[in-house]
């Protein structure tokens, strides 16, 4: 394939992983309203994502068996940030928690010039600055002090921590393939979850059988195919293209929610929300420069 239909083929899969992942929260909503609550409805996905990719891990056993110890914590690491993002949408507002998520870029940074003693560009410093400053507007809407005001919210601020970590470990040593990189993402996910999932709520007495067919559609959507899509995309892309893109995330799960579940921010909190996305985009725009002075 050509580099430029290359290029155009990942852009298109990652634009797609965005949208799929901004409409995640209805198949975890489903699980709840079907008996899985807490956190074994995200169990239950992630444990059927990990049963459908173990085939294509077990062929490359050998990649994995060689992989780096750190890179495989930290993949597996990535895998508990997701799930506790998961099992936030039972338990906050779905733009809400998405947008605490979107956070990670401030962490990173923070991350990556503390601990790996990587350099900080001005704009990322001011990235880190809008960053915070939106959390505060944000979680400042209410009348009690800017901090989460439920678990919902308290999960997607430490999904975006757990992540930035996760993604700092990942940047740093030598990185998994697609498909054995899935499967190690969804059995963290899933290991995560069943140690989370007894002290949320008690283990549901029996499965019906729309909740086995939702667990494993999503699992096999959302955590099998559109991670390992998104690891090879991504592998080809600018991180800057990546991480724009991506952020379709939030704009689909803000209008989906508000659509499907009646979900809506005030102004501060879209406010807020505006300048976590504005962070965002300083976070990556000096690579943009870096290269376009290349070019």
């Amino acid at each position: 394939m050509e580099p430029a239909a290359t290029t155009r083929l990942a852009s298109l899969i990652v634009l797609g992983t965005g949208v799929l992942w901004g409409l995640y929260w209805l198949p975890v909503r489903e699980l709840g309203g079907l008996g899985l609550g807490g956190a074994w409805g995200t169990a239950a996905i992630t444990g059927a994502a990990a049963l459908l990719l173990a085939p294509m891990a077990w062929v490359r056993r050998s990649s994995l068996a060689a992989a780096d110890p750190v890179a495989l914590a930290s993949v597996a690491l990535g895998g508990v940030a997701f799930m506790l993002y998961s099992v936030g949408f039972l338990y906050g507002r779905v733009a809400l928690i998405v947008l605490l998520f979107f956070l990670t870029p401030v962490w990173s940074t923070i991350l990556g010039r503390v601990l790996m003693g990587w350099p900080t560009p001005r704009l990322r410093l001011a990235a880190i600055g809008l960053g915070l400053v939106g959390l505060v507007v944000m979680l400042g809407a209410g009348d009690g002090p800017p901090v989460p005001q439920g678990l919902g919210e308290w999960m997607g601020l430490a999904s975006g921590l757990l992540w930035s970590v996760a993604t700092t470990g990942m940047r740093a040593r030598p990185p998994l393939g697609a498909a054995e990189g899935a499967f190690v993402f969804a059995g963290g996910a899933a290991l995560g979850a069943l140690a989370l999932a007894p002290l949320l709520s008690p283990l549901p007495a029996a499965l019906a059988l729309p909740a086995l067919a939702w667990a494993a559609a999503a699992g096999a959507l959302w955590w099998g195919l559109s991670i390992a899509a998104l690891t090879w995309a991504s592998a080809r892309l600018e991180p800057a293209r990546t991480g724009l893109l991506l952020m379709t995330e939030v704009l689909v799960s803000a209008v989906s929610a508000a659509v499907l579940a009646g979900e809506h921010l005030g102004p501060r909190e879209m406010a807020g929300g505006a300048l976590v996305l504005l962070a965002g985009v300083l976070e990556v725009w000096p690579v943009r420069r870096a290269r376009r002075v290349r070019s």
